[in-house]
């Protein structure tokens, strides 16, 4: 691409910050750089023409993780850890409303329900609550999780589910739309359909290669997420999320964020719609991967999840199918670390992106400064 000398000057020239990614980290990585370096000259690079990978395409679960996602942690990390994580979550959670308003994220605290299906794995989490809840009783001063019928009329499930009553739920759409508003009245430029293919180090700068042009940074910050390991970080691997929504339903009566399975089936309303998304552990090998797309296999059987179990007695259509690819690990501990010098990432969310990314961009800027 032939570049004219105002482009050059205004757009990549003098470069302070080079962020990969405009998702929820890259974004909000942006702000707390620009809120401490006001004069500094920011540039993200964002290889969609929308945030790429799971930033617009999440369920939009303001949640911190059901008691059994938590219980299958303990069994790889120690419970420190874990509460460590899950307070992480919460507060990123409150920095991301603190950011942006309740209202500009479209947040509601409707409560979330884990739902069970096999009776043993019921009985398991409901006699480990008062163990977890104590352990987590400083994160709201109150007990987490408390067994609840959920009245929903849901069939193939156990009437009692294990409540969260701190979970809530937030409009993807809105809270991007809002984030980026906010990033670029700040003076942070962004350019879309810009792929970074390598990147090397000097002694006081960064050369960074693009599908479209060259060009170098003081610092260079990696926000990809799920897409990390294409910019050689290891420790993340992509996992695809498969996604429906229904068109709406009249006399839709249920409301809140919904875990079942161990958390990989995922359910909530949303004008007048359920959407509900997950079913990765049908093929985690397949879903391995950072190609966009839908499967005959996980798709089918999340339209069996909501004839059988979430609408049984209730007709619905389809509206709209995607995907989304998140970043996950060996845990679910996020990496925010200096790769080199002038060479900084904040990559493997755990898929637990909308709560915890503002956070890790703020750890990311102020590793970076």
């Amino acid at each position: 691409m032939d570049l004219s000398y105002w482009e050059i000057k205004s757009w990549l020239t003098n470069i302070d910050f080079c962020i990969v990614g405009s998702g929820i980290v890259g974004l909000n990585c942006a702000l707390h750089l620009k809120e401490k370096y006001p004069k500094a000259k920011i540039l993200i690079l964002e290889k969609g023409i929308l945030p790429q990978g799971a930033s617009t395409k999440n369920a939009g679960f303001a949640c911190f993780g059901s008691l059994s996602e938590l219980l299958d942690d303990l069994k790889t990390q120690p419970i420190n850890d874990v509460v460590s994580l899950f307070k992480k979550r919460v507060e990123g959670l409150k920095l991301m409303r603190k950011t942006l308003g309740d209202n500009s994220i479209g947040y509601k605290n409707y409560g979330g329900y884990e739902l069970f299906s096999d009776a043993n794995l019921f009985q398991e989490c409901a006699l480990k609550i008062p163990e977890i809840n104590q352990a987590l009783f400083s994160v709201f001063n109150a007990s987490v999780f408390t067994l609840k019928k959920h009245g929903f009329h849901f069939e193939q499930v156990n009437e009692t589910a294990i409540f969260n009553p701190f979970e809530g739920q937030i409009d993807t759409g809105k809270m991007m739309e809002a984030l980026l508003q906010k990033v670029l009245s700040k003076g942070i430029k962004i350019l879309n359909s810009i792929t970074v293919e390598a990147f090397s180090e000097n002694n006081d700068s960064v050369n960074i290669k693009t599908n479209f042009f060259e060009l170098s940074a003081s610092k260079l910050l990696i926000c990809t997420n799920g897409f990390a390991s294409q910019l050689n970080i290891p420790e993340v691997k992509p996992a695809r999320a498969q996604v429906l929504i229904t068109k709406p339903i009249k006399n839709l009566k249920i409301k809140g964020t919904f875990h079942l399975d161990r958390g990989y089936y995922y359910f909530r309303n949303i004008d007048d719609r359920i959407l509900l998304g997950g079913g990765r552990h049908l093929d985690f090998k397949g879903e391995e991967t950072t190609a966009f797309g839908r499967t005959k296999l996980i798709q089918n059987h999340l339209e069996s999840l909501l004839k059988t179990t979430i609408l049984p007695e209730i007709n619905f259509e389809i509206d709209h199918r995607w995907s989304g690819i998140m970043g996950m690990g060996n845990n679910k501990t996020p990496v925010v670390k200096p790769i080199s010098k002038h060479v900084f990432c904040g990559v493997k969310l755990g898929g637990m992106g909308v709560a915890i990314g503002g956070l890790i961009g703020k750890e990311l800027a102020e590793l970076a400064s």
